[in-house]
């Protein structure tokens, strides 16, 4: 039999799916927060010589600010720019050294160790490496570091997180009898709620640990934060939902819709140069403007849509806060639309709704039915679920707190049946501790 071997060229059509940079970029521009889109757009018009866009800020009258609690508070934005001559830790502590302390050279080593202080508010650097780089005796760099932590704020220089609560109670007048002594000799075991073995060491009471332990969680892990913080964080709402006599209404909010403006004029006097490069170049600059216009008009839409039919779907939150959210997927509203699931999630990530109770990200209003119930028979949400959770570990003893597996019994009391693993993970994300530590003595 013969062996034969040939080159053969064979042509095949493919069709493939090629995601080119213009659809890229539409699909961030949905992608997009209102804050990154007016940046993006901002860039484009320095690239682009016929484009102008006018700043979202600018016709912005009121902001939405996000609190330390995760809530919203809506204020007037232009009273809450940060304030620029914000003090930095290291100035502030710099500031008391000079008012302070004597120009000596221990002085001098504060100085020096200052700048080992982190932004949290600890020192980085050993007694040893202090010692190498300056020359000075374990007693001088101790010395200088006993006066860096007599500084303010309390608990500034300490080496780790005992150091620095240990330092602020004793500073504290008004700190629990007990408190010095257990967090010096005990702070690993009043840390992880082993306290019989505290109330063997230090011959206190329960009564009194749990007096102490609620005291040092009133203290500050981190005393330099506070110089640090960029001020208040702002949000601004994409939608705007009004009960207008009630019925409900949603908008499109001012900032959701910035202004992009096409230069005519110069584009016209461009082409009046008859040059063929210029010619090639503002025209396509013009076909850039067009396709964003296109872009910022389905964005705008695509999100609006999104928003009606949240409103629709859970009117009975929008009409009264206190009702609970009816269990909604992604794919839900993408059926309804007609539109791809991903293109759900661009629309609600990052974007949010404002309402006269508060502002909320879109994507707040998603969530798996947990259970079917004869109330709820099109299943309650995991939103509900957990407020279940929340409204069982208040009302609990706190004496005799409930474990996750008691929560699971109390939840199948209301024909609602989920395993003790989930209410583990319910709890943790509500940052609820574990009934161990929640147990109180008193």
């Amino acid at each position: 039999m013969a062996l034969q071997q040939g080159l053969h060229q064979r042509q095949k059509q493919v069709q493939r799916l090629a995601m080119t940079q213009t659809l890229q970029q539409s699909i961030q521009i949905l992608q997009y927060n209102v804050e990154e889109l007016q940046k993006f757009l901002d860039q484009k018009a320095l690239e682009n010589p016929l484009i102008t866009v006018a700043t979202t800020h600018e016709e912005f009258v009121s902001g939405t600010r996000k609190t330390s609690s995760g809530q919203s508070v809506d204020e007037n934005y232009m009273n809450q720019i940060p304030d620029d001559t914000h003090q930095s830790l290291f100035e502030y502590l710099l500031d008391q050294v000079h008012l302070t302390m004597r120009d000596t050279p221990l002085r001098n080593l504060v100085l020096f160790l200052l700048e080992s202080i982190d932004h949290n508010g600890y020192l980085k650097m050993s007694v040893q490496d202090a010692m190498t780089k300056t020359g000075a005796n374990k007693v001088e760099i101790v010395d200088a570091i006993t006066l860096i932590q007599q500084l303010d704020p309390p608990g500034v220089g300490a080496k780790d997180l005992q150091e620095c609560l240990l330092l602020q109670a004793e500073n504290d007048d008004w700190a629990p009898q007990a408190a010095v002594d257990i967090l010096k000799n005990c702070f690993d075991e009043l840390a992880n709620r082993k306290w019989q073995n505290i109330v063997k060491k230090q011959n206190v009471t329960l009564e009194e640990i749990q007096t102490v332990f609620d005291y040092v969680r009133t203290l500050t892990p981190k005393p330099g934060a506070l110089f640090n913080s960029e001020g208040s964080q702002y949000i601004f709402p994409d939608l705007i939902v009004k009960n207008e006599a009630g019925k409900l209404r949603i908008y499109t909010s001012r900032t959701a819709k910035p202004k992009v403006h096409f230069q005519r004029q110069y584009f016209q006097k461009m082409l009046q140069r008859k040059d063929a490069e210029v010619t090639d170049y503002v025209k396509e600059k013009k076909r850039e403007f067009d396709w964003i216009s296109r872009s910022l008009e389905q964005r705008e839409s695509t999100i609006l849509r999104v928003g009606k039919v949240l409103l629709n779907y859970q009117q009975d939150f929008f009409l009264e806060k206190t009702k609970e959210l009816r269990p909604l997927l992604l794919q839900d509203v993408a059926l309804k639309l007609g539109l791809h699931e991903s293109t759900i999630s661009r629309s609600v990530n990052g974007k949010y709704l404002q309402t006269r109770f508060g502002t909320y990200e879109l994507k707040s209003f998603f969530s798996s039915a947990v259970a079917k119930t004869d109330a709820s028979p099109e299943g309650l949400s995991v939103d509900s679920v957990k407020k279940l959770l929340q409204k069982f570990i208040h009302e609990e003893d706190k004496s005799k707190p409930l474990s996750d597996a008691k929560i699971v019994k109390k939840l199948a009391e209301k024909d609602i049946v989920i395993s003790r693993r989930t209410v583990a993970k319910y709890r943790e994300s509500l940052n609820i501790e574990s009934s161990s530590a929640r147990k109180r003595y008193e």
